[in-house]
């Protein structure tokens, strides 16, 4: 009898120490994505993935986003889509209809936010990314798709306003530009800003996403003499590029990048070719952007690097405050039921480390860019909206001048 009371107790002890902190853990929040993590634009996919798992863990370690008065942990549902659009697709929708993720974050790239947000708009479940910048995105009226990068048509805005103040001011322009969705949204963009700054466009050339060749486009810069050259693309194309520049020896007064320029691989694989490259940035991982999980923006890329190995550029800040922006608008729904956040998301308002997050009517945030430079080692903020930061090294160097 005695061995059956003790049994007894002990077992209803047990149950009581485990059953307390089980009864009090909460739902899951599970946040599912596609990304490229194979493929040609991979190099840029993984900043995304790495971005969400950093800043998921951030949070959860912080206890979790707070709805309903309950703490709940955050977790994420993520898919390769090998840089396949239509894989990517097929994928957002399972997450939704079989894996019956929460709410959604982004693809990198406009073409694939372009398809992928019509299965958000579909299902009713937001998303929030910051992959995609085109226009094409926010102006077809969606519900359900929000966007943490500047718009695309005003990517080359800083560099044109630095381009009148530049000395001596060049005279010639050529525009170059993908055919993708987001490219061509720059190009539109571009297009009437250097026609009002007063530039001579001598050249105003589409070419092929992935080209692995650019003779023909370089040759023509060199033959028309061509003073300062804004090219839109995917970093291996601008790669491909600035190679092939030098192998031709074509050295305009200046080069400036929609991307590649920021990143710390692309720099490594151009070693001394990418001195003298512009190009443009809507964040810098200053202190001054304060962040309620992180921090600040100086604080967020050193616990990136020493997790991951490599420099956050403005791609992962993005993809980290898209986290933030969900679990923000959750708290302040106080539901994660996809249509109160989805409402929340319209009003939210927070500093992050990427900045502040305001989105607009269309869904879509716009922090200036700023131009920046690879100047020998270094990566300089060389012009903001106040004028030059710091002096650019311009005219450009040949190429057989260089350290």
């Amino acid at each position: 009898m005695l061995l059956t009371s003790f049994r007894f107790f002990s077992t209803l002890l047990i149950s009581l120490l485990f059953a307390t902190p089980v009864a009090a853990l909460a739902q899951d929040v599970v946040l599912g994505a596609s990304v490229q993590l194979t493929g040609p634009v991979a190099n840029t996919g993984r900043y995304y993935r790495d971005a969400y798992q950093i800043a998921i863990d951030k949070i959860n370690a912080a206890g979790g986003a707070k709805i309903g008065g309950q703490s709940h942990r955050l977790a994420l549902k993520l898919y390769d889509n090998q840089s396949d659009v239509n894989l990517s697709v097929r994928q957002y929708t399972q997450l939704i209809s079989q894996d019956k993720v929460n709410l959604l974050l982004g693809p990198f790239a406009s073409n694939f936010a372009l398809a992928d947000s019509a299965v958000s708009e579909k299902y009713k479940v937001p998303m929030v990314q910051g992959g995609g910048a085109s226009d094409q995105i926010f102006t077809r009226q969606f519900k359900y798709i929000f966007g943490t990068l500047a718009p695309a048509s005003n990517y080359f805005g800083s560099t044109i306003d630095m381009l009148k103040a530049l000395k001596p001011v060049p005279k010639t322009v050529a525009l170059l530009y993908a055919d993708d969705a987001f490219d061509v949204s720059v190009a539109d963009g571009t297009r009437p800003k250097l026609k009002q700054a007063g530039f001579d466009v001598v050249m105003d050339e589409r070419y092929s996403t992935n080209a692995t060749d650019f003779n023909s486009l370089l040759s023509q810069i060199k033959s028309k003499n061509v003073d300062a050259v804004l090219v839109a693309g995917h970093e291996t194309e601008i790669l491909n590029f600035v190679r092939q520049a030098k192998s031709l020896a074509v050295a305009p007064k200046m080069y400036s990048f929609t991307v590649g320029v920021p990143s710390e691989d692309f720099r490594k694989a151009l070693g001394a070719d990418a001195d003298y490259a512009f190009g443009m940035t809507a964040w810098l991982p200053s202190p001054l952007l304060k962040d309620r999980w992180f921090g600040d923006a100086e604080k967020f890329a050193k616990e990136y690097k020493a997790k991951y190995g490599y420099d956050p550029d403005y791609h992962a800040a993005s993809g980290a405050a898209d986290v933030e922006a969900l679990v923000q608008a959750m708290e302040d729904a106080n539901s994660m039921d996809p249509q109160k956040v989805r409402d929340a998301l319209t009003k939210v308002k927070f500093d992050s480390l990427y900045g502040p997050i305001a989105f607009n009517q269309n869904g879509q945030i716009d922090l200036p860019q700023v131009v920046i430079q690879v100047q020998g080692n270094d990566l300089v903020e060389v012009y903001n909206a106040k004028g030059f930061v710091k002096q650019p090294k311009y005219p450009m160097s040949a190429w057989n001048a260089r350290r």
